[in-house]
């Protein structure tokens, strides 16, 4: 069976190159970030379609899927930004509900064309949000049954203390995840990670590998992190190293910052800033730095040889960081794609034959 997916907002193509991995043939990505371009098609074997996809036809997406396609699928990760716990205080504006909108055209685009099989990803804080149930409805009165489930990365395989939004839903019967591929006693974890690449310093990056550099830290954070401790708090600090809004009461609560990671347990989550070492639990667990961006692209499972830039192609550290805290994980999409292939295995030769 000739099994095809098109990937909408691609970015740099974490999702499509782990449904790659699993087997699954990505004809072409689309994404509104023309920088993801260079990524995406470096290192996957999929054309990369750049536009709005509030833009982009139904029909034009229909008409990617070769003509010999057995089976359609049609994954996706809608930006999902205004759904994050950082935010969920700025509910109501015209950014969020214009990103909000992109599910709704999601939805449009699964009843035009008709894809045998669906797939989304995305943060859990989407599931309380009406837009989310209206998608459910979109699904389910177009024939699919549908499944979703929040998945605690680790499981799949992601060395960060992940939890992502996974949707699935067929047009061939009931669909569910697949088991957990790890359990607590061997997760993933930092070390098997990151564990060996070579040192560098604060501001310094290899010379072996541009992705391999990190962010100069100021004065006080250097003496900050040479008092942090793996998986501790800015509490382990001298007095006069804390900031100010870390002496009074309103931020004593303030403790998932300025952390190390601990060696061999799951990182935390990667964000758009893992970059920074103020804006979490980023600290390397024993040099004196924050991650580096190759660090942070291990975390979301990129391959080591992925290629993010070239000369002719560059990125600035932002935007950078942003497509790589923004992406998919690797394994997550892995996972996808296997549980695919099981439910066509099962179901989808029946359905054809």
């Amino acid at each position: 069976m000739e099994i095809n997916a098109v990937d909408l907002f691609c970015g740099l193509g974490g999702l499509t190159y782990g449904l790659s991995s699993a087997g699954i043939n990505v004809v072409a990505g689309i994404d509104i970030e023309k920088k993801c371009s260079f990524p995406y098609s470096k290192n996957n074997h999929a054309a990369f379609i750049p536009g709005d996809l509030k833009e982009i036809s139904p029909d034009f997406i229909d008409l990617l899927y070769p003509p010999d396609t057995d089976i359609k699928v049609l994954v996706g990760c809608a930006p999902c930004q205004p759904f994050s716990s950082y935010s969920y205080r700025y509910k109501g504006s015209d950014q969020t509900k214009n990103k909000m909108d992109l599910l709704h055209y999601f939805g449009k685009i699964v009843e035009e064309i008709h894809p045998d099989i669906v797939s989304m990803e995305n943060v859990p804080q989407l599931a309380k949000e009406g837009v989310f149930a209206e998608f459910l409805e979109v699904l389910k009165n177009a024939g699919y049954q549908v499944d979703w489930q929040i998945v605690y990365a680790p499981k799949y395989g992601v060395p960060q203390k992940r939890k992502r939004l996974i949707l699935l839903a067929s047009k061939f019967g009931s669909i569910s995840l697949i088991p957990p591929i790890y359990q607590e006693q061997n997760y993933p974890t930092v070390r098997m990670a990151i564990g060996d690449l070579p040192p560098i310093q604060s501001g310094a990056r290899s010379k072996i590998d541009p992705m391999h550099r990190s962010v100069q830290l100021t004065e006080i954070n250097l003496k900050r992190i040479r008092q942090s401790k793996p998986g501790g708090t800015w509490k382990d600090w001298d007095q006069t190293l804390l900031p100010k809004a870390y002496t009074k009461k309103s931020g004593q609560s303030y403790t998932s910052i300025y952390g190390r990671m601990k060696w061999d347990e799951p990182a935390p989550t990667i964000t758009t800033k893992f970059y920074g070492y103020g804006n979490g639990r980023f600290g390397h667990p024993d040099q004196d730095r924050a991650i580096s961006y190759r660090e942070g692209a291990l975390l979301q499972t990129f391959p080591r040889n992925y290629q993010f830039f070239d000369e002719e192609h560059q990125l600035s550290t932002k935007e950078l960081g942003i497509m790589i805290g923004n992406a998919v994980p690797v394994k997550l999409g892995e996972a996808t794609g296997k549980n695919i292939i099981k439910h066509i295995e099962k179901r989808g030769h029946d359905h054809i034959s």
